[in-house]
């Protein structure tokens, strides 16, 4: 019964989900921006995206300025990829197109480069996908206000981590879901959608017009096909992912890592510590280093 009543719940939560639909984005966010943008009382038809590549390749932006009449915003960094984009986007001059690197500075915020336009300052929609630094990005932006964010998580990690990675740009690790939430919390955001890479905010004063019963994190996203590690009481380390255990993927590159590549202890010390012989004893402390044996002794003698 209880179960029965937390799926009729995620069903309801997750209603945006149902309009998912893909003209370039990757995981039905065409479709689910639309939607989320016509429940919007008022709209400005201007979006910003970055880092765009060639305008239109895994864009969430494409389709509103092909098709619905927005002007965009547009930012590239790498200039080949700025010259593609001056291809896709260059010629009807109702764009804005900035070969720019978008930090988090006062220098180069994403503050900074918008001043620069005639972009209003709660524009409808920001799309955020820089593989890395996208959390910092944000975090960043204080002047202008998008009525809904589009941003990049890592989809590699669980619900229940808190990670944000390094504020440098040589860093390319992205950051987990629940630090994206508490981020959007704090500027006045809340959860509407959780897609495959992406979560979907909205301006807090728009969220009720979403009628989303439960916005937890939780709720909105699957975890269950993310790889997890866990500890035996004999210190053997497990690895499981999507039911499959003894291994999980690298996603990016592909690349599988063996349960058995990862112990910390040699199977001869692979039990529970009070299990221990003598020996075993001797060897766990000659593995973990002078330092712990120090402690151990100084335990021992009454040494503070």
């Amino acid at each position: 019964m209880i179960s029965l009543m937390l799926a009729e719940l995620r069903e309801k939560s997750r209603w945006l989900s149902q309009h998912s639909s893909n003209v370039t984005s990757q995981f039905g966010e065409d479709g689910i921006i639309a939607k989320a943008l016509s429940l919007l009382p008022e709209r400005t038809g201007w979006c910003v995206e970055f880092g765009a590549w060639d305008g239109k390749l895994y864009s969430n932006t494409y389709d509103l300025v092909t098709s619905k009449d927005y002007r965009g915003v547009f930012i590239e960094a790498d200039p080949i990829r700025f010259r593609d984009l001056e291809r896709t986007h260059g010629t009807s001059g109702r764009n804005v197109l900035v070969n720019a690197f978008v930090g988090f500075t006062k220098s180069d915020s994403l503050d900074v480069i918008l001043s620069r336009t005639d972009i209003p300052e709660a524009f409808d929609l920001l799309s955020i996908d820089i593989d890395g630094n996208d959390y910092h990005v944000w975090q960043a932006m204080e002047h202008y206000r998008p009525n809904l964010v589009v941003i990049e998580f890592n989809p590699t990690i669980s619900n229940s981590v808190l990670f944000v990675q390094k504020r440098h740009p040589a860093v390319s690790q992205g950051s987990s879901p629940r630090s994206l939430v508490e981020l959007a919390k704090s500027k006045g955001y809340e959860l509407i959608c959780a897609t495959a890479n992406n979560l979907l905010f909205v301006a807090s004063e728009h969220y009720g017009a979403f009628n989303i019963p439960d916005n937890s994190l939780e709720l909105m996203r699957d975890d269950s096909n993310v790889g997890q590690i866990f500890i035996g009481y004999d210190g053997h380390v497990f690895l499981s992912q999507g039911g499959v255990h003894g291994q999980v993927t690298v996603a990016w590159h592909g690349v599988k890592l063996a349960e058995r590549k990862v112990q910390v202890l040699p199977k001869a010390l692979q039990k529970y510590p009070d299990q221990y012989t003598l020996i075993q004893r001797v060897m766990f402390y000659a593995l973990t280093g002078p330092g712990r044996v120090w402690r151990k002794l100084s335990k021992r003698r009454g040494v503070a």
